[in-house]
């Protein structure tokens, strides 16, 4: 079964415009409750630091990935982005 790793890393400028506009977090859960619901969104894992997101997508290629994550209300504070097309073993 194949699946799409993607790491995040927010800028440290983007992590403060995020902490002071409460509606960005809110809506950017609205996107990724949605993924959920929709079966194309497995894992998502936020680090302490908040700093660093892991998702890991099934059901759809690395091209849908990538629209799905520009379209983020984070995405204009994302430092560094990696996709990494994965085998799920078991």
């Amino acid at each position: 079964m194949n699946r799409i790793l993607v790491l995040i890393t927010l800028s440290e400028n983007g992590i403060d415009i995020i902490k002071s506009n409460p509606e960005l977090p809110k809506k950017e859960m609205e996107y990724v409750n949605q993924w959920k619901q929709q079966n194309i969104l497995e894992s998502f894992f936020i680090s302490v630091s908040k700093k660093d997101a892991v998702l890991i997508f099934q059901n759809i290629d690395e091209i849908k990935t990538k629209e799905l994550i520009e379209i983020l209300p984070y995405f204009p504070h994302m430092e560094k982005i990696e996709y990494h097309n994965l085998n799920k073993q078991f």
